[in-house]
């Protein structure tokens, strides 16, 4: 499996699970086959709802000694509305104490957004934290505090644009050492990722598939689909590939981590192969031509009339 080193926190496996979207009753199992085909790392979020039953399965497999807790990397995130530096180490050990962990592999800030810490999202611009209350070097202080207290090896960001990670570099004692962001041929990203290596900070694409699943009220009508592609299909064909591996393979090419998610044993294990796809150059080419800077998570359930976030200034573009 490849690798990434990731400062301060070891070796990162390039292909992980994702999680979001992976329904409760579903999502152990799916975790268990994944482990038996032999992923070795897991990405998590408090707010997708199914962390106590993901560490339910990794206790089993642990348990069953088809994995050991130091072939695992397992990745979380702090939730926007424990963005107090007070509350950060308490979401972390929620975490972990619903995953069965002592420590994380990689705690990620999700997203550059405070909310009210009795609200799990933003209904009304009154919602938000402003920044005279809570910065996100508040947020950075407190994971760092993660680190040094042994809660976590690493610790990154999530959705973090060029701009917010210059301006937190400054003041920051630790660097993060992931920037996990959507990413996929419609959306390339290179500045940022030119920027993050640059800078000695992994990159892992999430959505790389297109997202076909997220919820109704996130998609839009007449949108592509990636995975329809016919660049993407006929690279697909000529390696007797699915589109799906071309994608997958498209950012490991690139020195990218990726997390696609599927709680089907089939897909699980079409995915994990994508590892052993080789695109040739020209495929390369031909793929590099589709960025549309297109996100199918466009953080438009951020951008309420009359509050502080706007597209623009949530993704300074």
């Amino acid at each position: 499996m490849r690798t990434l080193e990731i400062a301060g926190g070891g070796r990162m496996p390039a292909l992980g699970l994702g999680t979001w979207k992976a329904a409760p009753g579903v999502v152990g199992e799916a975790v268990r086959e994944a482990l038996r085909i032999g992923y070795r790392h897991i990405d998590c979020a408090a707010i997708y709802g199914n962390e106590a039953e993901i560490g339910a399965a990794l206790a089993d497999a642990l348990r069953a000694g088809e994995v050991t807790r130091d072939e695992l990397w397992i990745t979380s995130k702090l939730w926007c509305n424990a963005h107090a530096y007070d509350d950060v180490a308490p979401a972390l050990r929620k975490t972990l104490a619903d995953l069965g962990l002592a420590r994380l592999d990689l705690y990620l800030v999700h997203w550059p957004i405070a909310v009210r810490r009795d609200l799990v999202s933003a209904k009304a611009p009154g919602d938000f934290i402003p920044d005279s209350e809570v910065t996100l070097l508040d947020t950075w202080r407190g994971m760092e505090d993660a680190v040094a207290d042994g809660l976590t090896r690493a610790i990154g960001v999530s959705n973090f644009s060029v701009k917010k990670l210059r301006e937190l570099a400054p003041s920051a004692r630790l660097n993060p050492a992931v920037n996990q962001v959507e990413l996929h041929p419609y959306l390339q990203q290179r500045e940022l990722v030119a920027y993050c290596h640059a800078n000695d900070m992994a990159v892992t694409g999430y959505s790389p598939l297109g997202s076909s699943d997220r919820p109704a009220g996130m998609k839009r009508e007449g949108e592509p689909a990636l995975l329809d592609d016919p660049v993407i299909s006929e690279v697909a064909a000529h390696h007797g590939a699915s589109p799906a591996q071309v994608l997958i393979a498209w950012q490991l090419h690139q020195g990218l981590s990726v997390i696609p998610k599927s709680t089907h044993p089939a897909r699980l294990q079409e995915n994990f192969e994508a590892r052993e796809l080789i695109l040739d150059p020209d495929d390369l080419e031909e793929i590099a031509a589709l960025d549309l800077h297109r996100r199918y998570v466009d953080g438009a359930f951020w951008a309420l009339p009359g509050g502080p976030h706007t597209l623009a200034n949530l993704w300074d573009e």
